[in-house]
């Protein structure tokens, strides 16, 4: 008996650590463009040699980041699946609001877990009606400790959507 209950947790051990999240689900999906950097990239991309200080700060905050996962879709299925798994995931995350704004359609909400003053360990950006035609939806979760001031020099260097509200956010 021993023997069936050490064999079923060696088996179950790496599907219960590994890194997934309530998000992974719209990896792969046909409508959707993603962008996933996990820890092992951004401590590859930490050892990269910089020369202006706003690059070495650059530096700095990746070195702190553990995963970055974007999911863009201009799908109303997938949309609606997005605003769904995200209220479910507030639910129990136990995230707090950081910021909300709604002008000219677009809807972009900004919810972080933080261990008090402006360090994060985790940020969730959810933004409906993005885009050129309005249609588009973007979700983000970004994990690590970090500083929120810092956001807003990650989403200048490596583009990412919904950039403007984030520095909007980094500068609250």
């Amino acid at each position: 008996m021993k023997k069936n209950i050490i064999l079923l947790a060696l088996f179950l051990i790496p599907y219960l650590s590994s890194a997934q999240n309530a998000f992974d689900k719209f990896d792969g999906q046909d409508n959707v463009s993603s962008v996933v950097v996990n820890k092992k990239m951004f401590e590859l991309m930490s050892k990269v040699k910089m020369e202006s200080k706003e690059d070495q700060a650059y530096l700095n905050l990746i070195k702190k980041l553990d995963n970055l996962k974007v999911y863009k879709t201009s799908s109303t299925r997938v949309s609606a699946d997005m605003r769904g798994t995200v209220d479910k995931y507030l639910s129990s995350a136990n995230l707090e609001e950081l910021m909300r704004v709604n002008e000219n359609g677009k809807n972009a909400k900004i919810y972080v877990k933080s261990s008090g003053g402006n360090n994060v360990h985790e940020l969730l950006m959810f933004i409906e009606g993005s885009g050129a035609k309005g249609n588009e939806s973007i979700l983000m979760s970004l994990t690590g400790d970090f500083d929120l001031n810092e956001i807003s020099l990650l989403t200048k260097k490596m583009n990412l959507p919904g950039g403007e509200e984030l520095n909007k956010a980094s500068k609250k």
